[in-house]
């Protein structure tokens, strides 16, 4: 009885060593596909939080990366009917797909705001709606800007839905309609519209047509530059193209 106990035991180690082997293994290669998936994200995110307010010479243009838009490349961007600041002749058109959930996408706002500050009428920035699947309330923040857009004040909305992204109820955005002045009860109406909807989701599909995959994502005169880059990154390209133009 006692040898048979003993084999028993044996034979159980023997099994959870290889279970055990077996289970690492596994693990260290969804490690390592996981790892090489994310490392391109990752250098590009140290790359901004190295540089970011900093007065440090502009980084070079980034690589393509698989699925993205090419950067070498010019990209014609539907912008008719889209939220914009700055004139309709201005040299440069910078054009930002944005979630108004997105951290980083709030970030880089003070560096628009730069720009415009800097370029003065050279410069028009159109907003594109781009509410990621991540952040399936965005979706509603989103409307609230398209339909205060119907009645002249997106960028106010757009100011004050990025001074709280996770604040997003209709009793909330009704509170940012009635405090600038807006018709509440078309607001109401237009943020469930699906006119507003369609809009919002147009958008959605032209990033995607495009190529965009993260946010935020701009088209400097059809030149797209990824993610929340320092003021020097918009500065290079934006010169760059004053100067081909004289």
């Amino acid at each position: 009885m006692g040898n048979r106990s003993d084999a028993a035991l044996v034979i159980s180690s023997l099994l959870l060593s290889v279970a055990i082997v077996a289970g690492s293994w596994l693990m260290g290669s969804a490690l390592d596909s996981a790892a090489s998936e994310l490392s391109e994200e990752i250098a590009e995110v140290a790359s901004v939080l190295k540089s970011g307010g900093t007065q440090a010479a502009a980084a070079p243009s980034p690589p393509r990366r698989r699925g993205r838009p090419d950067p070498t490349e010019k990209y014609e961007v539907a912008t008719a009917g889209s939220p914009s600041r700055g004139p309709s002749n201005a040299k440069i058109e910078i054009v930002e797909f944005s979630d108004f959930q997105c951290p980083f996408c709030k970030r880089v706002q003070p560096t628009l705001d730069r720009v415009i500050e800097d370029y003065g009428d050279d410069v028009r920035v159109v907003f594109k709606h781009f509410p990621l699947s991540i952040h399936p309330e965005a979706v509603k923040a989103h409307a609230a800007t398209e339909a205060a857009h119907k009645q002249g004040k997106f960028w106010e909305m757009h100011d004050r839905v990025f001074s709280n992204p996770r604040a997003v109820s209709e009793e909330i955005f009704v509170g940012y309609a009635t405090a600038e002045g807006l018709d509440v009860e078309r607001f109401k109406k237009d943020l469930t519209s699906s006119e507003v909807r369609k809009r919002v989701q147009d958008d959605v599909g032209q990033a995607g047509s495009l190529g965009v995959t993260g946010t935020p994502g701009f088209f400097i005169n059809g030149r797209f530059l990824s993610g929340a880059q320092p003021y020097e990154s918009f500065k290079r390209v934006i010169d760059e193209e004053l100067a081909r133009q004289g």
